[in-house]
């Protein structure tokens, strides 16, 4: 039997502490291994505790700014096998790129209005513990949004049509969505998607964190508006 994931929570809301407690603790395959309510209180508990996720607030003391980002880059470089999501009232762009601007895997970006319930939640626990990445489509499509229209910078080693699909990948379009935009079969649009995941250096990740990580890449050196 697989050992249970074992969850870190850091919210300095009480009622939203005690349901994220009550959440992890009605899974058969989660374990508790402590709750926080501020930045430095989190990353004592991690050094403690050593879990396997960490879910955090975004905003809590000291400063309600961006602890949570703060946290998951501190164990980036501490604490490397541990995975974060981050719940966030906002969906800010800049903020997401910060989590996942080092790399995608075990890391999720949720926001907690469009979080349907405790079932999507663990699922995005679950993901990120197994090397995954989540991301709320309203980030990307913010994202999106902001650099409609702009023309790609520094992504120039890609060819025209890998170009057109990265561009449909950051749309939220599937192969198959992309494909048919495109006049492409599917075999076509993987031999494109794996030629642009080798010149952007994504050989090692599993292929959802290449896809979520191309995407990123691409929208980021968008120049700004």
């Amino acid at each position: 039997m697989a050992s249970a994931i074992r969850v870190a929570l850091a919210e300095d809301h009480a009622l939203v502490r005690d349901g994220l407690v009550r959440l992890v603790e009605s899974e058969t395959d989660m374990e508790l291994a402590g709750v926080a309510s501020d930045l430095p209180g989190l990353l004592a508990l991690v050094e403690k505790e050593d879990p396997d996720v960490v879910v955090t607030d975004i905003r809590m003391p000291p400063n309600r700014a961006d602890e949570g980002i703060q946290a998951a880059a501190w164990m980036r470089v501490n604490r490397p096998q541990t995975a974060v999501v981050v719940l966030s009232q906002y969906a800010t762009p800049a903020l997401a790129l910060a989590l996942l601007g080092d790399g995608s895997a075990g890391r999720g970006y949720l926001l907690k209005e469009r979080v349907a319930g405790a079932a999507e939640l663990a699922s995005a626990i679950r993901t990120v513990a197994d090397g995954g990445s989540v991301i709320d489509p309203t980030v990307v499509d913010d994202l999106v949004r902001s650099r409609a229209g702009k023309r790609d910078s520094d992504l120039s080693w890609l060819t025209p049509r890998e170009s057109e699909i990265l561009a449909g990948m950051a749309q939220g379009r599937s192969n198959s969505g992309i494909a048919e935009h495109l006049s492409l079969s599917e075999r076509a649009v993987e031999k494109h998607i794996n030629s642009l995941f080798a010149k952007l250096g994504l050989r090692e990740e599993r292929d959802v964190n290449r896809r979520v990580k191309a995407v990123l890449l691409y929208l980021n050196e968008q120049p700004p508006g």
